[in-house]
């Protein structure tokens, strides 16, 4: 009884550490866009450049998390402090320059706080038996998404300035952090992970085939995720659908990780990755051969109900396979992610400006990236000397 009552107590701060580091400090951009617009003439094209420096951000952030000689705890609880105040900063300061910093460090703070949460968390679920709950903590992502979105729809209708909405953030932020002050606290630590003291096994080919899928993964991810919306614009003109797109993806996103990790705990990790991302390349090669609003739904459907799966997968594969060095992993994984993240808009863009070919054959590319990262992930692995790195055992 009183390991579930840890379990649960592990879970809903994970939940909450999440919910602030992505709805809040990656994602929050994204509703506050048009009202930053609207009050603060800030241009589409300055609006791109902040969201670029979020992505970068969050890649030196991965990056960094996995060199840095910081527990996962110190990551977590430095990561948020960062979110707490480069929101509330987004409000005060008033010039593009200052929010480009801003961003940055919040994309690097929310790497940080993945990277952090995930160690913690996964690692202390297991040793508790109570893996299955990992479905709650990655629910977080969805619901902060969610919860951000709905509070900047309802702020920008009463025609609240954007200013007051990030201080509102920040705030809320703030709370957040408050409330998952157990992660990092002693007291909750005490069951430490029998992953931590395994030898290492988890050969060099092995540990790069990981980082690679998932970095497939994020290249295919984030095209559909960019560009989808705007296709639904030229086929929907009522701004309100809009306004309720975003948090109902993150409701869809939340959901898929609570209801996966119950129905599906049995299937081996790396298959149901495989599935997932298999049913994430039908989303987006549908709009390629399907015109219409039916396809654009159905493939937001098959995109925004994998993603999240697909991140709970690879954080508790890295965890499982990793060993001692669980987290240089994950942070491997996730700066695998965000540099397909990052390449997959400036693959469009050049190939559009230098050989003049459109949304389709970048969707197509992305298609061909996830096909081959779900067959890579389905083969068996070679043998191979131990890494260099000590990655620990592959699951």
């Amino acid at each position: 009884m009183q390991h579930k009552q840890s379990a649960v107590l592990l879970s809903l701060c994970g939940f909450i550490a999440l919910a602030v580091a992505m709805g809040i400090g990656r994602f929050a951009f994204t509703p506050l866009l048009p009202m930053m617009q609207t009050d603060a003439g800030l241009g589409l094209a300055e609006g791109g450049w902040l969201a670029s420096a979020n992505y970068l951000g969050y890649l030196v952030g991965a990056l960094a998390a996995g060199v840095l000689a910081c527990t996962p705890a110190t990551l977590l609880r430095a990561g948020l402090l960062l979110v707490v105040v480069t929101t509330a900063l987004m409000g005060i300061t008033d010039n593009w320059s200052s929010w480009l910093v801003w961003r940055f460090i919040a994309g690097f703070a929310s790497a940080c706080v993945l990277v952090g949460t995930a160690s913690l968390c996964l690692s202390r679920l297991a040793a508790l038996g109570q893996s299955q709950r990992a479905g709650l903590v990655f629910a977080g992502v969805g619901c902060g998404i969610a919860v951000a979105g709905l509070l900047c729809m309802g702020l920008g209708l009463a025609q609240v300035r954007s200013s007051h909405a990030w201080l509102m953030l920040g705030l809320l932020a703030l709370l957040g952090m408050w409330l998952a002050r157990p992660l990092w606290n002693q007291g909750a630590a005490a069951p430490a992970s029998a992953c931590a003291n395994q030898s290492s096994r988890l050969t060099a080919a092995n540990y790069w085939k990981l980082v690679m899928c998932y970095g497939l993964f994020g290249f295919g991810y984030i095209l559909p995720a960019t560009f989808l919306p705007a296709q639904a614009r030229m086929l929907v003109q009522d701004p309100a659908i809009f306004g309720l797109a975003w948090p109902l993806f993150g409701l869809a996103a939340a959901a898929s990780t609570l209801l996966a990790s119950r129905l599906f705990a049995a299937w081996p990790r790396r298959r149901f990755w495989a599935v997932c991302q298999l049913v994430m390349a039908a989303g987006v090669l549908l709009p390629v051969i399907w015109s219409g609003m039916a396809a654009i739904l159905i493939a937001a459907l098959c995109v925004g109900g994998t993603f999240m799966i697909i991140t709970m997968l690879g954080m508790q594969e890295a965890q499982a396979a990793g060993g001692a060095k669980a987290k240089q992993l994950m942070a491997a994984l996730t700066a695998a992610f965000a540099a397909g993240q990052l390449l997959g808009p400036i693959f469009f863009s050049l190939s559009h400006t230098w050989f003049n070919t459109d949304l389709d054959f970048a969707l197509i590319l992305a298609t061909v990236g996830l096909i081959a990262g779900s067959l890579w992930l389905l083969l068996p692995d070679p043998p191979a000397k131990p890494a260099a790195h000590n990655t620990g055992t592959a699951a």
